[in-house]
């Protein structure tokens, strides 16, 4: 099911940056009369309130920071709900063990016991899921802002032309670089590793340092910027090796606890000879 999820998860993914590619290109002003046009306008507008002496570099990346910490619940319910996931992949197993049948019964009794599994252990499948639904429509409206108001398309910032592709390259691999980082730490913490999650460590941030090469800069900056977001959140809320050494804390005590009955259970047998 994990898998099922994560394919699903990479595909939802790939099209939504193909949809970003294959949006409208018609400019977008304060006079556009449909209700969508008037959303990006919207953000179009917040990012040239916080554009700093008329940076608009600035005021993409202090408006990504915004739109990240607003989000910042969604995409903390999203990470929290894949980690649940994979904690209790060693029981799920088990239960296909247990149920390895194909008949119907068999089938039936395995969605059950996942059901209680998931139930007792708190665990809503759906959660990985709806997030990133929720984001979309935000990320779209910022692509759009960027990509069709005429005021956000011009100006330079630093090296960058904001209209025009990053002629050095460095924010398409900033952009990469740091989705590979996010998703290995993201790995890091997993109790379990397979081969779709070690795919997704390499194949997304390849995506995404194509993506940003055909983008203009602006778009690229934006992207960089949330990456490197998701980077700080993963190591400030959900950090990896705190994780793993609570868990080994835990099998530490656990095992402890069960050296301590053995020698418990030796020194009864002993006063009773």
């Amino acid at each position: 099911m994990i898998v099922k999820k994560k394919r699903s998860l990479l595909g939802l993914v790939l099209l939504s940056l193909l949809f970003l590619t294959a949006c409208g290109t018609s400019d977008v002003t304060a006079s556009t009369p449909d209700a969508w046009g008037k959303f990006v306008y919207f953000f179009a507008e917040m990012i040239r309130i916080l554009s700093f002496n008329g940076s608009t570099g600035i005021g993409i990346i202090l408006f990504t920071l915004v739109i990240r910490t607003v989000l910042l619940p969604v995409f903390q319910l999203q990470i929290n709900a894949s980690r649940k996931m994979q904690e209790i992949q060693p029981q799920m197993k088990a239960l296909q063990e247990k149920y390895p049948g194909r008949d119907m019964e068999s089938r039936t009794r395995l969605e059950e016991e996942r059901q209680r599994l998931f139930k007792e252990e708190g665990v809503k499948p759906s959660a990985a899921m709806w997030p990133i639904l929720i984001q979309m429509p935000v990320l779209l409206a910022l692509f759009n802002a960027l990509t069709r108001v005429d005021f956000l398309q011009q100006g330079h910032f630093l090296w960058l032309n904001l209209a025009e592709k990053d002629p050095y390259f460095i924010l398409p691999i900033l952009a990469a670089g740091f989705t590979f980082l996010s998703t290995w730490l993201s790995n890091k913490g997993l109790v379990e590793k397979n081969g779709l999650t070690t795919g997704m460590m390499v194949v997304m941030p390849v995506i995404i340092f194509i993506f940003t090469l055909q983008v203009a800069s602006g778009v690229a900056l934006y992207w960089s910027t949330s990456n490197a977001y998701q980077v700080f959140q993963t190591l400030i809320l959900s950090n990896p090796f705190k994780m793993i050494a609570e868990r080994q804390a835990k099998e530490e005590a656990e095992r402890e606890l069960v050296a301590k009955k053995k020698r418990a259970m030796k020194k009864a047998q002993k006063k009773k000879k």
